[in-house]
């Protein structure tokens, strides 16, 4: 995604520049930088030890690559304040400074054994073993097809993450539609539908019993199903958005309905599930239905007015390469998705693993959020192709009867239910600006959250930890501006979860005896969760 990016970028570049009172001052900072680090007797190691990746005795003991180290520091902070003195329009400055960032995190002396002090250190220190299990991590990690974040072979899908324990009730070719055990005498009286994003693995909602949203809702008496997503091969490599409407969300929805023999429902859609949620709603508004009892939307974009630092790889060029591509069918394959969300964040997520794994021989800790970032997911071409035009680059869902889908006009302005909209502040992926906006497209009540933390953390904050904070605001008022609505937020310690469950409560119904089987007799259990569809690789 990245490379079929950079050609479109190059020839729209020409008309940029820096005017000359700026590089002139940039200039004058860049000699007065060097000047400091030269006079000052303690400037190296003041440098080195702000940015974690030199902050190591190796480094200062090292005076050669403690120098080389400083003179990089100073360097990029020059060129990242050249990339933000560029005038233009904003989508190309935004790609300037993204490939000045790539470039400078790639560039880093860490990255390299000849100048890397804390690796010749280590290989110094271990005769030589840290430089062999180097090579031995990056041997592995060619054949497995991407670099190691975790250790991964500490983890296995339902035996030690995915393990609440439920059943699969229901299958077609595009999902498995799991219901879990209920932990208690009652449950309330409307399920909850869970729809995760197909773009990764459903359990990232259940990693483990301490840290998983599932058996959370679980414990709190929701009788609680979620959409498995199949991992796409070649026979689904035509299918496209409508059908993940039509036979996947809506599709659930009716069957939940059934097996619960209820005649609304309450549903929750994560990141690019909520989309798809609020997709399916308002093709179902359109035909006279109303399923939904409420919606809670987690990390969501209805509104792609505001798409962060992804917008640097969508424009007419890249979307029409994609359509091409994907114009017979086809799969997006989900190791170049996977590269494309770890370079959003180069030093944390692809750079750090490449010095710990290969020039320090080190193996990667146990995590179990990092084992299921490296477990990707294809996506059907002609869905993928889709969604980039329709959201990302014309963002023609939020426009009330522009877009058809189902064969339905869509108008989101039409949902007239409860929603529960969360966004994470440091959220890369979907800005929590661009979450709030969803508040300006609905009908219905809502209720907005922001969580500390990023796209996955701020959602997988479990109550028992205690940890972060959310912010809310008890006047329940949502202005059309975020920064607005962030001006009279109240922060509260801990987990946003407790917060969640006591508003579906209010959505839920009365109580009542929970079922003692799983399904019905038109449902019957397929197969233990989390289901055969989950353990597929790509």
């Amino acid at each position: 995604m990245i490379q079929s990016s950079l050609s479109s970028w190059a020839s729209n570049l020409g008309h940029l520049g820096i005017p000359p009172e700026k590089l002139k001052a940039l200039q004058e900072e860049f000699t007065q930088s060097w000047t400091d680090l030269l006079q000052s007797g303690s400037g190296v190691q003041e440098l080195l030890s702000k940015d974690r990746r030199f902050a190591t005795p190796a480094w200062e003991q090292n005076d050669l690559a403690g120098w080389v180290a400083a003179s990089y520091l100073v360097n990029a902070r020059c060129l990242m304040h050249m990339a933000e003195a560029v005038e233009g329009d904003e989508k190309s400055k935004s790609r300037i400074r993204f490939a000045v960032e790539q470039w400078i995190a790639a560039s880093a002396p860490s990255n390299f054994l000849t100048l890397n002090a804390e690796a010749q250190h280590k290989a110094i220190e271990s005769s030589g073993k840290s430089i062999a299990q180097g090579i031995q991590n990056l041997l592995h990690d060619m054949q497995q097809g991407h670099v190691s974040m975790t250790d991964e072979s500490q983890f296995e899908v339902g035996r030690n993450v995915a393990t609440t324990e439920g059943a699969v009730v229901f299958e077609n070719e595009l999902f498995q539609l799991l219901e879990y055990k209920p932990l208690g005498a009652k449950v309330f009286e409307k399920p909850l539908l869970m729809v995760p994003p197909c773009i990764n693995k459903f359990y990232i909602l259940d990693l483990q019993p301490a840290n998983s949203f599932i058996r959370y809702a679980v414990e709190q008496g929701y009788r609680t199903f979620v959409i498995s997503w199949r991992n796409p091969d070649e026979s689904l490599a035509q299918k496209t958005w409508d059908d993940y409407v039509e036979d996947a969300v809506i599709c659930a929805i009716e069957a939940v309905q059934s097996i619960c023999g209820v005649e609304s429902i309450n549903a929750l859609g994560f990141c690019v599930g909520g989309t798809l949620l609020g997709t399916a709603l308002a093709v179902l508004a359109a035909r006279g239905e109303k399923p939904v009892a409420s919606a809670t939307l987690l990390t969501t974009f209805l509104d792609f007015s505001d798409t962060g630092v992804l917008d640097v790889f969508i424009d007419e060029a890249s979307v029409k390469v994609r359509e091409t591509e994907f114009a017979q069918g086809g799969l997006m394959q989900g190791r170049d998705l996977a590269s494309t969300f770890s370079f959003l964040r180069p030093n944390d997520l692809v750079w750090n693993y490449v010095v710990g794994n290969y020039l320090n021989g080190q193996t990667p800790q146990p995590f179990d959020l990092l084992y299921w970032n490296s477990d990707s997911t294809n996506l059907p071409g002609p869905f993928y192709a889709w969604y980039l035009r329709n959201t990302y680059l014309e963002n023609r869902l939020s426009q009330p009867g522009q877009l058809t889908v189902c064969g339905e006009k869509i108008d989101l302005g039409k949902l007239n239910l409860p929603v529960y909209v969360f966004g994470s502040r440091e959220d890369h992926i979907v800005p929590v600006g661009g979450a709030y906006a969803t508040t300006g497209l609905l009908s219905g009540p809502m209720r907005f959250v922001m969580g500390a933390s990023g796209h996955i953390a701020g959602v997988i904050n479990p109550a028992s930890k205690n940890k972060r904070s959310y912010w809310a605001r008890t006047d329940g008022k949502l202005p059309q501006d975020f920064q607005k609505w962030l001006q009279k937020a109240e922060e509260h310690p801990g987990s946003w979860w407790p917060d969640w469950a006591q508003w579906l409560q209010q959505h839920s119904g009365k109580l009542i005896a929970a079922p003692k089987a799983y399904g019905n007799r038109h449902f019957q259990a397929i197969e233990p969760a989390p289901g055969r569809y989950v353990k597929a690789r790509t």
